[in-house]
């Protein structure tokens, strides 16, 4: 029997941060912030970033690879759309990934933000497709697990 050629995938992080809900969110909805926790990095450039944030709104990321990385001079596109918006309480996305001009991935993405009595607790579900080509399950969690630990730093400043 053929593999399917599509790999789907969920899983779930959460974390705890010191500061109210309001607080994260604002690290999650404002655009600067969410510019530098979400697509700035060492292995790549920002070549463009916009953010329209509603629900039915759009996101848009676009990255250039470093000469260190295994798609040098590549671009990648990150694009999506904003489902579901509760003011500081929950925001749901859905996006999808491109490397080059080949499409690796689509995803929904939620972010459950819960007010406790030390902070706020974060439960981030991603659902994805990946496609032949994609960076697949354990890359796209591990990264997430690290983009979370930005937007921690984010959140710290």
């Amino acid at each position: 029997m053929k593999e399917p050629s599509v790999i789907h995938h969920t899983f779930t992080l959460e974390r705890s941060y010191p500061v109210s809900p309001e607080q994260v969110f604002a690290a999650l909805a404002d655009p600067a912030k969410r510019r530098r926790w979400l697509l700035e990095g060492q292995s790549h450039e920002v070549e463009h970033f916009e953010m329209d944030f509603r629900v039915g709104g759009h996101e848009r990321g676009l990255l250039r690879f470093g000469p260190d990385t295994p798609f040098p001079g590549t671009l990648l596109t990150r694009e999506g759309d904003f489902q579901d918006v509760v003011l500081n309480e929950r925001i749901v996305s859905s996006s999808s990934m491109k490397i080059g001009d080949r499409r690796i991935s689509v995803s929904l993405e939620t972010y459950d933000l819960l007010a406790t009595g030390k902070g706020t607790e974060l439960i981030f579900t991603h659902q994805a497709a990946f496609f032949e080509g994609a960076d697949g399950p354990g890359m796209r969690e591990d990264g997430w697990r690290k983009l979370l630990g930005k937007l921690e730093a984010e959140i710290a400043r």
